[in-house]
């Protein structure tokens, strides 16, 4: 049987690549794909979401959501990814009409239709708060929650502290966080250095000449030459694609521990940071008054600090054929 996907995406150039892996991978059923405000605003999500879908020639129902952030007003990423997410290419608008009903009840459905599923977040985390404050019993319900976000022990790439799909939301990552989920944390660190297509990643990519190919490549031109401003490498870095990969095939991860992880929401300078108790001295009694909600549970999340970049980039390869 293969596994069930929910996918909640902030639709933007690199989300695009990502849904592609999990829409032609053999073994995944995506069942639902929700979107949220983010990279662009929920309506430009949900638009490049139905347009994916229709590229894969795939038949997937997308709830659109969340507007804005739970307590923040919504902080876009259009000067990374263009104003459409897309890299301004002036894409067609997709056939299929988005559903009805809102991402958080259809998040709620869809997990109570398919316990085990695995729930792959791509975005801010606003959505799937949402659903676990309506109905705290789906976390239970979840196989796995491979988590896009965070910057853990390292420099973020929104502020110097934290990652974007967390800063955006920290109130909504906390809920997520808390909630029981078991969490999968795949953090903006592993898209970076050999993670990043090259020249040759991107030439191999355009030259096995596919429409979604040409589409992962094209897509990112903006992204591309936004990344280089920001951190000086040249490539194109896929956080999403990356996380992905990781939500079809952990083992691609090759350093894998556990922890209590909790998120920062009242400081301006570190809003958003995912602090990670990667010495395990939260519990400590120096420590205990402010880390208490936190570790009256079980460490609440796995984070991954290092993949196999070969069989990351092998893995896109194979979906964009």
């Amino acid at each position: 049987m293969p596994r069930a996907f929910l996918i909640d995406t902030d639709t933007a150039s690199d989300d695009a690549v990502a849904l592609i892996m999990a829409l032609r991978a053999a073994d995944v059923r995506v069942v639902a794909i929700t979107t949220v405000a983010g990279n662009v605003g929920v309506e430009q999500s949900t638009r490049n979401a139905l347009y994916t879908v229709e590229l894969c020639g795939a038949k997937v129902p997308v709830f659109p959501g969340a507007e804005k952030p739970l307590m923040r007003i919504h902080e876009s990423a259009t000067w990374f990814h263009g104003h459409d997410g897309f890299g301004e290419h002036n894409y067609p608008t997709a056939g299929q009409n988005p559903e009805k009903l809102h991402a958080a009840d259809a998040i709620i459905q869809t997990i109570e239709a398919n316990p085990g599923l695995v729930l792959v977040t791509l975005g801010p985390l606003t959505n799937i708060a949402l659903a676990v404050a309506k109905k705290p019993t789906i976390a239970a319900k979840v196989s796995r929650c491979v988590v896009m976000g965070g910057a853990p022990c390292c420099e973020g790439n929104v502020t110097p502290a934290a990652e974007f799909n967390i800063w955006v939301d920290p109130e909504a990552a906390r809920t997520v966080f808390l909630s029981g989920l078991p969490v999968e944390l795949v953090g903006w660190h592993l898209c970076r250095g050999n993670a990043v297509l090259n020249d040759s990643d991107i030439n191999h990519i355009l030259g096995l000449k596919t429409k979604l190919g040409r589409f992962a490549v094209e897509c990112n031109s903006i992204a591309r030459q936004a990344y280089k401003v920001q951190t000086g490498e040249d490539g194109i870095c896929l956080p999403d694609p990356v996380a992905m990969c990781l939500a079809l095939d952990p083992t691609v991860g090759t350093d894998w521990s556990t922890h209590y992880v909790d998120i920062e929401t009242r400081s301006e300078l570190t809003r958003g940071m995912t602090v990670v108790d990667r010495l395990n001295v939260a519990d400590d009694e120096r420590n205990r008054a402010v880390w208490s909600e936190v570790v009256s549970k079980k460490p609440n999340s796995k984070v991954c600090w290092a993949i196999d970049n070969t069989r990351w980039k092998q893995a896109l390869y194979s979906a964009l054929r």
